[in-house]
């Protein structure tokens, strides 16, 4: 039984521990700027998820000095100290669910939120200069035009719109299975438009080839990743949370559910008798 639980106070340590780092983890990302690396950031001021911020900077430090009572508490083996702790981190995970739970609306309704920013910044070529300037280094980099699709930009498509147009096909007796595949490639990432910016067909040679994938997913994806983030640190804090206040009420609470040491006596009728063995103390 000592044994037994000597492994559990060492895992209520370890757990502990791991509960101190996901309060650093917490503080870190809490005072990053990670919100800043979005492109085109200015697009989604009305988006803006500083909540998911406020709630990492306030309790990551909460989460340590409990922590720091925690591993304390474990290590000197202070039972009502561990049921201290058991009690405030219980309130801190309760708090922490309620404050942080927009942050899981704020993820479903995303899409539709950003869909609706792209449909009021269109034509682009009508948007601040800022955003333009943004949105061509964005195009350029990644291969893509417009956010939905080059139309945004109607007649006045910029030069990080433009790709090179594919190779044309070989001739059919030097046709190779590995240059079909590359020719194919080429053709799905660009598409030919003329002066209405309609798709023509491969024919004509005089038109221009834009990047055919739009943006919008890409921006998406930006914008998406420090919600999701910050949602996975505090589902990690939740479940370990969770473990460190059933480890800490078991030891805590230990009297109460370890079972009593007994001695056996046999009387002169050969009768077993089980009483409470005394203690040393």
């Amino acid at each position: 039984m000592a044994r037994c639980r000597s492994y559990l106070r060492g895992l209520n340590i370890c757990v502990t521990v791991l509960l101190l780092v996901s309060g650093v983890v917490m503080i870190g990302v809490g005072f990053s700027t990670i919100d800043g690396n979005i492109p085109v950031n200015e697009l989604f001021r009305q988006l803006s998820s500083s909540d998911g911020l406020l709630v990492l900077q306030v309790f990551g430090p909460l989460t340590v000095l409990l922590s720091v009572l925690g591993v304390c508490a474990a290590s000197l083996d202070l039972k009502p100290l561990l049921l201290v702790f058991s009690a405030l981190i219980f309130v801190e995970f309760v708090a922490l669910m309620v404050v942080a739970s927009p942050l899981v609306q704020v993820q479903a309704q995303m899409d539709g939120a950003v869909e609706e920013v792209f449909l009021n910044v269109t034509p682009l070529h009508r948007a601040e200069l800022y955003i333009q300037k943004e949105l061509n280094k964005l195009q350029a980099s990644d291969s893509c035009c417009g956010l939905r699709s080059f139309d945004d930009w109607e007649t006045r498509l910029p030069a990080s719109c433009f790709c090179s147009p594919p190779s044309p096909p070989p001739s059919t007796s030097n046709l190779q299975p590995s240059s079909q595949a590359g020719n194919s490639s080429s053709e799905g990432s660009c598409v030919l438009v003329g002066s209405d910016l309609s798709p023509l067909t491969p024919r004509v040679t005089d038109k221009l080839w834009v990047h055919s994938k739009p943006c919008g997913p890409i921006l998406k994806s930006y914008l998406s990743f420090p919600i999701k983030l910050r949602i996975g640190i505090i589902s990690a804090f939740a479940t370990i949370a969770m473990t460190a206040i059933a480890l800490s009420l078991a030891l805590g609470l230990e009297e109460y559910w370890k079972t009593p040491p007994v001695e056996t006596t046999v009387d002169d009728f050969n009768r077993v008798k089980y009483q409470p063995k005394p203690s040393l103390t």
